[in-house]
Order: structure tokens, then sequence, then C-alpha cells
């Protein structure tokens, strides 16, 4: 298996709780919290790692709750690569109304990083990058960044020989849904984000397909993959175009399900297996991710029960 390396610039303590109805200027009595590391590239080695397979995480950590993050990371098995963040981690509060079966979920901002920091982190990351193996640029970039910082790391990252998988939104994909000579390996985004790039709707798989080919064509990525929630997900390269099947569960949590998708397929392209299986990794593993409570991510016996039934097919 290729090694694998996520990056995490952004991370947070999260924190998951339900009430009986989220209403306003009243106290709401929680049920006990369930606390998790979080942060995107977190959520993705801990997906890795839940599925049997190797990682290393980099984490930016600052202040007591990065102290306690770390510690939680290195209790649930997983040997992080910290750097020094300028401020205190963020956390964030996901809060489920049990009348509704709503999620409510609440992200709190990270400390601010110089140009300074934001240099510091991205050699860094090269440093420690594996030559044959994966790197994962999951979640939000730090406050300060500029969008095209995940476009900076590409290039730096590619220069190294490794393959770079990328998952993110707001401006950093913007930037790099533009296209660029060093482009990922893979880019990843969910249906919304999707639409907002093409600025209109794109209501069937083959719409879809056909704004990642166009991304691909203009550079943004080798490997486009759009995710259509509960209908699966698109994968497109230049030769291919094809759909997964989402296997049908209870939804409990959504948290970390897309996270949850990237580490899956990840970890399936760096046992070397071809795409669509790759694909329907990640389909299962996001499947059952969302069967879980908060932040929990997926169980390895889920994701073999419902891998038969994310099924990949032409479009």
């Amino acid at each position: 298996m290729h090694p694998i390396l996520t990056i995490t610039l952004n991370p947070a303590l999260d924190i998951a709780t339900s009430v009986g109805h989220v209403e306003p200027g009243v106290k709401l009595r929680c049920s006990a919290p369930q606390i998790d590391p979080g942060g995107g590239g977190i959520n993705v080695a801990r997906a890795i790692h839940q599925l049997g397979g190797g990682v290393r995480a980099f984490v930016a950590l600052g202040g007591d709750t990065g102290e306690r993050l770390e510690r939680m990371l290195r209790d649930g098995g997983l040997d992080p690569v910290v750097h020094p963040a300028p401020g205190e981690t963020r956390q964030s509060l996901a809060v489920t109304d049990l009348g509704l079966n709503d999620q409510f979920r609440f992200m709190l901002p990270g400390p601010v990083w110089a140009p300074a920091d934001i240099d510091a982190a991205a050699a860094a990351i090269v440093a420690v990058a594996p030559s044959d193996g994966f790197v994962v640029l999951s979640g939000s970039g730090p406050s300060g960044a500029q969008p095209d910082l995940y476009a900076r790391l590409c290039a730096d990252l590619r220069a190294t020989g490794t393959k770079v998988i990328v998952d993110t939104s707001g401006p950093a994909l913007a930037y790099l849904a533009r296209g660029q000579d060093a482009h990922p390996l893979v880019l990843r985004m969910d249906q919304e984000e999707a639409e907002g790039l093409a600025l209109r709707a794109l209501p069937r798989r083959a719409d879809s397909a056909a704004f990642a080919a166009d991304l691909v064509a203009r550079g943004a990525a080798e490997i486009v993959i759009v995710a259509r929630g509960a209908e699966g997900s698109v994968l497109v390269t230049r030769d291919m175009q094809v759909h997964v099947v989402a296997a049908k569960v209870q939804v409990v949590s959504k948290v970390g399900a897309g996270d949850t998708f990237v580490g899956a397929f990840t970890r399936a392209l760096a046992m070397d297996l071809p795409l669509e299986e790759a694909l329907a990794h990640g389909s299962a593993a996001a499947s059952a991710a969302v069967m879980t409570e908060g932040t929990e991510l997926c169980r390895a016996e889920d994701f073999e029960a419902l891998l038969p039934q994310c099924i990949v097919a032409p479009i």
C-alpha cells in the first residue's frame, strides 16, 4: 500500500449532542456530548485508520484545545505530524433536533494566519510528503489564507512526485476549478458546490458528468468527482464517465460523510485498486458514516456489508 498523508490546517474539536426540540429564548437541555477530533483531513485520516489502512496526519494545532485534540488523535491510534498554529484551535458544535430529525451545525472560526505562518506550514508539508504516495488536502484553509493556497500546494507537492487529492470549498475550490498546469490528481465536490461553480442547476447525473468533464478539460484535475447525495456520486476522467449508487441506509448524522468517502477512495487508490472499485469503496464508506452518531464516522463491518450495494456503471 502506498503511503498517505492528510493535511488539516484548520482543524476543530467536534462536539455533537441532541435536544428534544430547538427553539429560541429558552435553555435547551442537551444530551451527553460526543467529542471527537475533527476537520477535513483529520476525518479522512480517521476513516482510513478505521478501515484498516495506514495513514499519517499533518495537523496545525494551537492552545489548550489543540493539545486536547492531539491527545485524542494519539488515543485513537494516529501518530500526527503536529505543526504549530498561530492561535487556539477552533471548536464546532452539531446539535440534532430529535423532534424534527434535523441537524444544526455551528462552526467557530480558527486563528488568523499571517503570510509567514502559511509559508512555514507549506514548507513543512512538502518536507514530510511521501514521494511515492498520496497527499489529501481536505477541508477549509486557515483564516488569512489566499484562495490560491491549495493550488500552490498542489504545484509544490507535484514537484516531489506525490499524487494530490483535494476536497475543499468556497474560494479555494473556485480557484482550482479555473484550471492550472500543476493540477491535483483528484478534485471532489458536492452537488451544491458544483452547481455554484456551473452557475446553473445540474438535475441529472449526466448534467453533473458534463460539468465534471468540462473541469477536466480545462485542467482543474485529472479526475473530478461530484457527490449527488443519496443518489450517489459521479466520477469523470478524460476517458471515463461513471456513476456509483449510494447504499440505502437510515441517516443518523451526515457529519464527516464526505471526508469518509475521500478516505476510503484514497485508501483504495493506495492499494492500487481500479478507479471504479475506489469509487465503490468511497460510496460504501460514506453510507456507513451516515449510519453512526455524531462524528463517529464509519465502522469497518458496515462498510463491508454495504460495499456490494455500491454498483458502478457508465453514464
